[in-house]
Parts: structure tokens; C-alpha cells; sequence
């Protein structure tokens, strides 16, 4: 196996989901299948954007791209892409991330490699660029951001560190790498209510859901995600709330009363969308929510 750098721009004009399939030439075809198992990192072209590295993904298997010869689908494993807490730069000091793009005196190769779409990145290279965008410490950040004393206890304690792939695996680490990216997203607002409350400390009481659940074949991407208030996320997950795919608010009306629906909903009935529009709900799981979660739970099971 292989680890990748994989190429990607919003609004690709090939069949690029980052969370789901990555789609390339031939020319990459023997890459790919070295990598499959392993894990990628995808990189934002210059001419595309200012990102850089942005995410890291799993590669589950690569398959023919049905009725286009040539080319093919490297299919991302399911519940494996996270993007990263803070996206990385693709120099720093000057120097690039990539042993493989940096000459002997550290400054960027120009042409050739560092224009492939595709390219074979070393375990250290790797591990040294998703420690940037994911800091091992991420938890620790998170739970000092609102209470720096959540972690006075433990002061002079020496930091266990982690293996990357075993923090990329863990549930608790990737929930809040999740909660981060979400609720930045939407700026601490709620997507529905449009309110932006904190609590005494600070701390945003806005919570991150996902629209289509990792246990049912969700992904932590920003796009399968809403910032929503507690009480609306708890409707949401019970199917007493959906979205359209106009970005209407759909209340199961049998079910939830209508002065609950004035008092909880933006006037007008609208999502509010992200700062960025790169981060909008993909549509196909705002469809997959009103498919299987919108209008199941039975009327006894809410009580008001």
C-alpha cells in the first residue's frame, strides 16, 4: 500500500465527491491501486483556490468509470474522510510539505511532479501534514477553548501520542473534528432558528448534526452536516424535521404542534445557508434524509 496526494477543486467538472469518489485518468491507474486500504490527503490547486491540503481520506477500492473509457473511480471508504481543523498551507517557511517537491536547498521544484493530480507522498511527509491540519492535542484545544481549567489536572503530564491512523479511526476524536468544522461553518448559528446563543461561559450552545448518520453510511464531510440548536437537532434525528431540496424547512405537521413550529422556525422557512457556499448540504443527503429519517417517528414516540 501507498499513501496519496490527491488533487481537487470545488466545482470540478469530473465526478469528484471528496467524502464518496475521486475520479482520474488512467494515467494515475496504477497509484490508485497501490493505495487502495490506505489513506490519501487531497490538495487544492493553486489556480483553484488558497487552501492547500484540506482533508484526508481512506481509499476503499478503485473500479472503471461506468461508460466513459479511460478513466475510473477510486471509491473513498465509507465514514473514513475528515477535513482538517485548519486547512495547510503548501509552503511553510518557505519550504514545501512534499520531500518530493522540495530541492536540496528547500525551496519549491517547479514543473513536473508538483503538477500531477495524483502523486505518492512518504508516511512521514504524510504524517506531518495531517498533525497540522488535525493537531494530536484537538480535544484538548476544544475542551480549553470555553474552560482553560478543563485540563489544569493534568498540567506536566506528558501528552501520549497517538499513531495518526489511530486517531483518524477514533469515533470521539473525528465527532470533534466534526463539531468544529460544522459549527464554524454556519458561524455558531443555528440553520434553522437563526439564533446564535451561548451560555454564560461563552461556550455556543449550537450543536453539529449530521444529516445522514455515520452508522448508516454518512460521512463527516462539512457538507453532510447543520449547526442546529439543541432542541432542533433532537427533531431533526427523529424525522419531525427535513429540508427540501429548496432549502425549505418540512415540519411533519401531524406531529408537531403549530405553535411550536412559529416559535421555532426562521420566518419565511428557510435554511440559513454557510459562510462559505462550498459548504452547502449536498443535496443528495438532504434527499437521503427525507427519504429515510423524515416522517418515521410514529406520533406516540413525541411528547410536548
Amino acid at each position: 500500500m501507498v499513501k496519496l496526494v490527491l488533487m481537487h477543486k470545488a466545482g470540478s467538472i469530473y465526478d469528484d465527491l471528496p467524502d464518496q469518489v475521486y475520479d482520474f485518468p488512467r494515467q494515475y491507474l496504477k497509484a490508485m491501486k497501490e493505495a487502495v486500504g490506505d489513506w490519501i490527503v487531497y490538495y487544492e490547486p493553486v489556480k483553484a483556490g488558497p487552501r492547500g491540503y484540506f482533508a484526508t481520506a481512506q481509499i476503499d477500492r478503485v473500479i472503471p468509470k461506468p461508460d466513459q473509457d479511460g478513466r475510473f473511480l477510486a471509491l473513498i471508504r465509507p465514514g473514513s474522510f475528515l477535513p482538517f481543523d485548519r486547512e495547510v498551507p503548501r509552503l511553510l517557511d518557505g519550504s514545501p510539505l512534499e520531500s518530493a517537491l522540495t530541492a536540496l536547498d528547500g525551496t519549491p521544484l517547479t514543473g513536473g511532479l508538483d503538477q500531477s493530480a495524483v502523486r505518492r507522498i512518504p508516511e512521514p511527509d504524510f504524517a506531518r501534514i495531517v498533525d497540522l491540519g488535525l493537531p494530536q492535542q484537538l480535544e484538548e484545544i476544544e475542551a480549553r477553548r470555553y474552560d482553560p481549567r478543563s485540563f489544569d489536572m493534568a498540567e506536566g503530564a506528558q501528552a501520549f501520542e497517538r499513531p495518526v491512523v489511530e486517531r483518524l479511526l477514533r469515533r470521539s476524536y473525528r465527532d470533534i473534528a466534526f463539531r468544529r468544522k460544522v459549527r464554524d461553518a454556519y458561524d455558531y448559528r443555528c440553520a434553522i432558528s437563526g439564533l446564535r446563543l451561548r451560555n454564560g461561559g461563552g461556550r455556543p450552545e449550537v450543536q453539529a448534526a449530521h444529516i445522514r448518520p455515520v452508522e448508516h453510511g454518512g460521512s463527516d464531510s462539512v457538507r453532510n452536516g447543520l449547526a442546529l440548536s439543541g432542541t432542533l437537532h433532537w427533531m431533526f434525528d427523529r424525522g419531525l424535521i427535513s429540508v427540501a431540496e429548496d432549502c425549505s424547512i418540512l415540519v411533519s405537521r401531524n406531529k408537531v404542534p403549530a405553535d411550536v413550529v412559529d416559535r421555532l422556525l426562521l420566518p419565511g422557512g428557510k435554511l440559513i445557508p454557510p459562510r462559505d457556499p462550498t459548504d452547502a448540504p449536498h443535496p443528495e443527503n438532504l434527499r437521503w434524509h427525507r427519504e429515510n429519517i423524515f416522517g418515521q417517528t410514529a406520533p406516540g414516540d413525541v411528547a410536548w
